[in-house]
This record gives C-alpha cells, structure tokens and sequence, in this order.
C-alpha cells in the first residue's frame, strides 16, 4: 500500500516546481540580455560579463567562484568578450605583478540597456505587490538561500 503525500510533501512539490519554472524563465533571460549585448555572446558569457562590469568579479578565480563554474569555460568565455572588444586586461592598480578584467565603455552601455529591459519587466510583476510582500519575500529568499 503507498502512502499518500502529507500536505507539506505536496507544498515542497509545489515549490520544486515552481522554482524549476522561475530558473527556466531566468535563463531565457540571461540568453536575450546576451543577445541584447552581442548576438554571438552566450548567456554564460553574460553572466561573465556583468560581474566584470559590475566590480563584483574582476579576476578569473573570482568569477569562478561567483558563478561556480569550471576554469576552461571561464577562460572561454573571457577571451570571447576581449574579442568582441567588451573586456580588457589590465594591470592591476593595486598589485603591478597583477591584471584585471575591466570592462569597456561599449560593455558597459550594452549592460546597461540589457538591465534596465529586465529590471523593468521585472518591477512590471514586483510592484503590484505591497511592501511587506516584498520584504516577506526577499526575506523567504534569503532564508532559501542561506
């Protein structure tokens, strides 16, 4: 005899999925944003991309470890974006023995217009919910994720 599912096995199912429906929906994202910057940039390639030109990655090591993903697709990805003229090497301010991956002004401007197409279809769905939704939310995210 099986055993039905408790309401809360149903309730986790429910979010699995969900969730499953929200990461396919993020990476369409990421592959029209990559578009949105060069129509031969990956979203992979994006992702790299951004953390540059964001600051939060400026290093292969740390863009590893951001975007947890293997050295010889970083490297890829890296030597893609400095032909496609949105990446440049750099010596390092701080440390001249050291280089860094700096974005380009073309980059930046692409960026830009790829974020604000996604953060304004995303404030579209975000702000037809009250303030303490959104901090529920963002705070059940966190709890998520932590």
């Amino acid at each position: 005899m099986t055993e039905e599912p408790s309401d809360l096995d149903l309730a986790v199912a429910r979010v699995e999925h969900e969730l499953a429906g929200l990461f396919a929906r993020i990476r369409v994202s990421w592959r029209e944003a990559a578009v949105t910057v060069h129509p031969d940039l990956q979203p992979l390639g994006y992702q790299v991309l951004t953390s540059i030109a964001t600051g939060k990655a400026t290093s292969a090591g740390a863009i590893i470890e951001r975007l947890q993903t293997d050295k010889s697709a970083v490297s890829r990805q890296v030597r893609q974006l400095e032909e496609l003229g949105l990446v440049e090497s750099v010596r390092d301010p701080d440390d001249r023995r050291a280089r860094v991956l700096v974005a380009t002004d073309l980059a930046q401007e692409r960026v830009a217009a790829a974020r604000a197409r996604y953060e304004e279809r995303l404030g579209e769905r975000l702000r037809v919910w009250s303030a303490d939704d959104l901090d529920h939310f963002a705070d059940l995210l966190a709890a998520l994720g932590g």
